[in-house]
């Protein structure tokens, strides 16, 4: 329609002009009493070439539009090209720049080093040498005033331990980090740098560079016993000449955060297992997956034994079980297949052996289900119900309870098995608690809501990440309760009382919240002979199933690092107040409670990868899904990473899978 009009409206303008020119040359003509009158009136517009080219209603020519475009695209072309010349060129400019300023002569002529640092003194039980000064405590004068402050020690470099350093606040204690390990480690992706999809060095930040933040003191040791009543704890260290050697380190508080290690459950044979808690796990697991894919490309290998090569077993449906499988899976499916005869990936079997129903359930059952089924179109072998009786050189045997209640023993032939089962105590964990009264926990030491270490003397010595648990048991604290609550001491708790207690019990044992909300309730509940009052032992049965129904809160980094956060903020508070505190005359093991609340821990969602696909339980709402997923998932954890560096190196890892595959070469 609109073409027909432009046709017919370019047809009628030659008429219209050839009307137009009589009219305006016979305007002079006109009789004077006209002229009057049209001197008045609006003038007649005259439409030159020049108008009727600006007003024309016909389309513009098809043929400028295409002789045009190529010169659009030569020009947006150059202003590109140029603007990448000039990027180039102003980032190799700011390199050069850096690289000028950086590497520079530094003179350290002279440095002063503290000579009880180089000849320390003996002491303690077994008299070692304790260490009281480093090398660079007097090698300016800031670090001469930090060695007078408070001397805080940390066992460990995991989630915790990171977690208090990076909260603490410069300048409040002389801090001593000690660890076997020269760095920390991300540990959530380890099951991606198993298989290669990221590498080992952008999980790893150096344990050096996150103290210097604080001027503190790194040994590189390994914690073996603690000695309370002097405050010293004692060390293993490693000489240049492989001699191992002992010591002591003087604390004024001491930090626990050494982790845990894997529970065997008295499985045999886990010596024929990997791990996968620390970066040598991960790169052992990666050559022997490589390992066994190069012994099946081999054309002497037999059907049967490359089978064998190529069956994954996985003990364990927790994230970390679940995860390395998925990653296998996409190991497989992305890049063994491209390069690998694909007989190879034909044999391929993962198994995933898990003691009960389900896979993840410590997740909500929609997110169970929906792993469970993506592992079902993946070809992913569930064996749940089934617990591993031994493990041997060549395959796993284990036994399925069935229908019926009967258990069946089974084997998977394999040549790779992870053991990824719970968690069991540090050595050093193990040692203290044995030195402890009242710790009977066999996973951790138990602390109290500020996290300190119970049986131990207060505000001294503190336990967080997987080495600790809270305390869940109320009825411990029975008549501590009583005595606080019962106000007209008749050796019973009215409703009036009862109220109060519960306010006290949430102070202690702020786990017990939710399972207090409905005081009057409970009260009456338990009140057996109705005498609106409760004895105690009807507050004994009580609290004891209240006790009960708490949960332990779970071995998690996400646990591990707000626990130290929160330990380093109260310890700042702790510095910063100490005047008032003394002036005050609050004992050192109550000063806690004056400068901070109890521990909470803010539950922040679970995530697992899955295989191109990711699940988060957020509490009471879950989200699972395919790529969408899976770069939230990324996202979570590229922006928990420890530093900058990391983070770039992460980035860049995921863009040279994405490009390039996977690293195939044994390492």
């Amino acid at each position: 329609m609109l073409a027909f009009v432009a046709r017919r409206t370019a047809a009628t303008t030659p008429n219209l002009l050839r009307t137009l020119r009589p009219r305006l040359a016979s305007h002079h003509t006109l009789p004077r009493h006209a002229q009057f009158t049209t001197r008045h009136a609006p003038r007649p517009t005259i439409l030159n070439s020049q108008a009727l080219k600006t007003f024309s209603t016909t389309a513009p020519n098809a043929t400028d539009s295409a002789s045009n475009a190529p010169a659009n695209v030569l020009k947006y072309t150059a202003l590109l090209a140029g603007s990448t010349v000039v990027g180039v060129v102003v980032l190799t400019g700011c390199i050069f720049l850096h690289d000028a300023f950086t590497y520079n002569e530094k003179h350290v002529e002279g440095v002063p080093v503290e000579p009880l640092a180089l000849h320390p003194t003996t002491g303690g039980p077994k008299n070692l040498p304790v260490v009281k000064h480093y090398l660079s405590d007097i090698e300016d004068q800031e670090n001469t005033e930090l060695s007078h402050k408070p001397h805080l020690v940390i066992v460990g470099g995991g989630w915790g331990a990171v977690g208090v350093l990076n909260t603490l606040k410069p300048g409040d204690y002389h801090v001593t980090l000690i660890s076997p390990e020269t760095y920390t480690t991300f540990t959530p992706l380890l099951p991606s740098a198993a298989v290669g999809t990221v590498q080992v060095r952008s999980l790893v930040e150096p344990l050096r560079k996150i103290v210097a933040r604080l001027r503190g003191h790194v040994l590189n040791a390994k914690a073996v016993d603690l000695v309370m009543s002097e405050r010293l704890l004692e060390v293993e260290v490693v000489s240049a000449s492989d001699h191992k050697q002992r010591i002591y380190v003087p604390y004024d508080k001491l930090v626990i955060a050494v982790g845990s290690t894997s529970s065997t459950h008295g499985v045999p044979g886990l010596e024929n297992c990997f791990q996968l808690k620390t970066i040598g796990d991960a790169q052992k697991i990666r050559q022997r997956i490589i390992d066994n894919f190069e012994a099946a490309s081999l054309p002497t290998t037999s059907p049967e034994e490359r089978k064998r090569l190529l069956s994954f077993v996985v003990c364990g449906g927790g994230p970390t079980g679940v995860e390395t499988a998925a990653e296998i899976y996409d190991l497989c499916q992305e890049d063994i297949i491209n390069y690998y005869p694909k007989i190879c990936r034909k044999d391929v079997s993962i198994s995933v052996i898990q003691s009960r129903s389900h896979i993840l359930n410590t997740y909500s059952e929609a997110i169970s289900k929906y792993a469970e089924d993506k592992f079902d179109r993946d070809g992913v072998n569930l064996v749940t119900n089934a617990r591993v009786a031994s493990v041997h050189a060549d395959k796993v045997v284990y036994t399925v309870r069935g229908k019926d209640g009967r258990s069946t023993e089974q084997e998977i032939p394999a040549n790779f098995v992870l053991w990824s089962t719970g968690i069991a105590m540090n050595p050093f964990v193990a040692r203290v608690s044995s030195l402890l009264p009242n710790q009977v926990h066999k996973k951790a030491i138990e602390v109290d809501a500020h996290l300190r270490v119970k049986g131990a003397p207060l505000g001294e010595v503190y336990a967080i990440g997987d080495a600790s648990t809270i305390e869940t048991s109320i009825v411990s604290h029975l008549l501590e309760l009583v005595d606080e609550s019962d106000t007209n001491n008749d050796g019973k708790i009215d409703f009036e009382e009862w109220t109060a207690m519960v306010g006290q019990i949430k102070k202690r044992i702020p786990m017990s919240e939710e399972h207090l909300e409905r005081v009057r309730e409970l009260f009456d509940l338990y009140d057996s002979d109705k005498d609106n009052s409760l004895n105690l032992n009807e507050l004994a049965v009580l609290l004891q199933e209240i006790g009960n129904k708490i949960t332990a809160l779970p071995a998690t980094a996400q646990v591990a690092s707000q626990q130290g956060k929160y330990l380093g903020r109260k310890f700042s508070r702790l510095a910063r107040q100490s005047d008032v505190l003394a002036a005050n005359e609050v004992p050192i093991g109550l000063s806690d409670e004056f400068v901070a609340t109890p521990f909470r821990y803010l539950h922040l969602g679970s995530l697992a990868y899955i295989g191109n696909a990711a699940v988060f339980d957020l509490g009471k709402y879950s989200f699972m899904g395919g790529l969408a997923a899976m770069y939230a998932w990324r996202s979570v954890y590229w922006s928990e990473q420890v530093s900058s560096r990391t983070r770039a190196l992460l980035m860049i890892d995921w863009i040279v899978r994405g490009v390039w595959g996977r690293d195939l070469s044994r390492l």
